[in-house]
């Protein structure tokens, strides 16, 4: 079977998986979010923290709520790394340094996972672990909430009330997360990844030489990295380690879990508000997306225009001969649609529109499918805006679900997708513009301002994967992309739930002769539209002095 044959049935058996579980799971959250019981687990957690689960919260109290975690999430992550030489399971690590460290807590807890270090040589099994493994559970519950939190504000109505943080949170986690987790992990391990406690093996090379092997529990971190849509690997070179992603089969695994839960929301979003159509309707939006950015990336890099690339009939460099092409393109798109980040290529090394790809993927604003929770609210806030053009065209006050879009609702809606569009640029020429960004610096010309463009999309996008080629565990670096990652994560959420809010107080709004249709191909079209349009004017101008110039030269 040729390698275009070979994808094409690769791609067309994720569709088929997901398919098959998008009724089951997205059922089965919507039974999570909406049941009034909890577990006796549960109710330990609750009276651990202090909560009364029974109680609901507006959404400025449930704001709080979540930043106050996730500022206590960011301390201990950072203090676990700096104290890392007098914790149990060290392996002798000495402690990471101050900058690296702030930049890794930052960045675990937005669910970025952008890694300025190599996980074997710098981390010790406890800080993996009870560090890194924890948040990369409750930072993708975290973003499955605040999905929840802006649903409810559609399914409501003269309330202030969207939801309890710390019920989300707890729930997405221990109900949702942790059961796939677990099985997800066992399989893999089936599969040849690694699971175990293992000090550091001293092998000898061929060339006579020693080099230390690091096992560690790579399984259970492996899963939720992927399930998650974190994205930090244990090992530098992430999914495209052996020990993390052993044969073709695991890789398959691993893009069909990144890509699981994002897709089922939609039916739980359509069971909450109570229209199945509507959730839909959104899935055809992503799906529409998502599909696209698969064909494309696999056939620019199935068809690079490079000699050599032509020569040996597609564009090996960068990729795992395990995997091959199509494999890897699949991966790539995967990862970059949604906010996970891992990699099991060499994006630096993929052919310019390859590349472009990846980026775009990014500047969506991740929303095919998006990140666990993250993808549904970011496609939400879409509808908002569509409806609102829509309404512009007609003359008619736009609305949604039964809810007026006014104009708090799109100046909110305008501020969410404004955010990341302002850090990436505005990153991006600070970097540009001083010696501590361009020393940096490995490559010049078009694919060098390529490589920058990728960072600073990744880390304010939340996604966390590298194109390469630019040293950034660097102060400066780590700084700025601490930032870019920490507002590109909040500033949104804070934003989405005052949306939720605000839409929760509104009574219902009947349905007229003029009120547009949500569920129909037409509305799928639109949506899809302003999507592509917004990203384009917003990003056209740096893709062109970037990939498009180089891939154009």
């Amino acid at each position: 079977m040729g390698a275009t044959a070979a994808g094409v049935v690769f791609i067309a058996s994720l569709i088929l998986a997901l398919g098959l579980t998008y009724r089951p799971l997205g059922d089965y959250m919507y039974r999570v979010y909406s049941s009034r019981r909890h577990t006796a687990l549960e109710r330990g957690i609750y009276r651990l923290i202090g909560v009364r689960p029974d109680s609901e919260q507006r959404w400025a109290v449930y704001a709080r709520a979540l930043l106050a975690f996730s500022v206590i999430s960011i301390l201990v992550v950072y203090g676990m790394q700096r104290l890392q030489d007098k914790l149990f399971l060290s392996l002798g690590m000495p402690p990471v340094t101050g900058h690296i460290a702030w930049n890794t807590a930052i960045s675990f807890v937005t669910n970025t996972n952008w890694q300025a270090y190599s996980g074997e040589s710098t981390m010790g099994h406890l800080v993996q672990m009870a560090a890194l493994a924890v948040q990369n559970f409750v930072s993708a519950a975290v973003g499955m909430a605040v999905a929840v939190a802006l649903v409810r504000g559609f399914a409501r109505s003269r309330t202030d009330e969207i939801g309890n943080f710390w019920v989300d949170l707890v729930r997405g986690t221990v109900r949702i997360l942790l059961p796939i987790a677990v099985v997800g992990a066992l399989v893999l391990v089936a599969g040849g990844i690694v699971q175990n406690f293992a000090s550091p093996h001293e092998v000898t090379t061929l060339t006579g030489g020693t080099q230390a092997i690091t096992g560690g529990p790579v399984a259970s971190q492996e899963v939720i990295k992927e399930l998650g849509n974190n994205g930090g690997g244990f090992y530098n070179t992430n999914s495209a380690h052996p020990f993390e992603n052993a044969t073709g089969w695991t890789n398959w695994v691993e893009i069909f879990l990144i890509l699981l839960i994002p897709f089922a929301l939609p039916r739980t979003f359509g069971r909450l508000v109570g229209q199945n159509r509507q959730g839909y309707a959104i899935l055809a939006v992503m799906g529409t997306l998502a599909l696209a950015s698969v064909v494309l990336t696999n056939v620019f890099e199935l068809s690079g225009h490079a000699t050599v690339v032509q020569a040996v009939g597609s564009a090996m460099e960068g990729k795992d001969v395990r995997f091959g092409v199509p494999d890897s393109a699949t991966f790539a798109a995967a990862t970059t649609l949604t906010s996970t980040g891992a990699v099991n290529s060499f994006h630096d090394s993929f052919t310019p529109f390859g590349g472009m790809m990846t980026m775009f993927n990014m500047m969506l604003g991740e929303v095919a499918p998006g990140g666990a929770g993250a993808g549904l609210y970011g496609m939400l806030v879409l509808a908002v805006i569509t409806v609102f053009v829509a309404g512009l065209m007609v003359g008619r006050t736009p609305e949604y679900l039964g809810k007026k879009i006014g104009s708090r609702e799109i100046k909110l809606a305008s501020m969410y997708f404004l955010t990341t569009p302002t850090l990436v640029l505005v990153g991006m020429a600070v970097a540009m513009g001083n010696q501590a960004g361009l020393a940096a610096m490995l490559n010049s010309g078009a694919h060098g301002f390529s490589e920058i463009l990728y960072a600073f999309t990744s880390a304010s996008n939340n996604n966390g994967s590298a194109f390469g080629g630019v040293t950034v565990n660097t102060p400066w670096y780590d700084v700025a992309l601490g930032l870019c990652m920490a507002f590109g994560r909040f500033l949104p959420i804070v934003f989405v739930l005052a949306l939720a809010g605000s839409l929760a107080r509104q009574a219902p709004v009947p349905e007229s002769a003029g009120t547009l249709p949500t569920h129909r191909p037409q509305f799928v079209g639109m949506v899809v539209g302003v999507t592509i349009i917004v990203v384009a004017l917003t990003f056209l101008p740096a893709l062109a002095l970037g990939p498009l110039a180089e891939g154009l030269s």
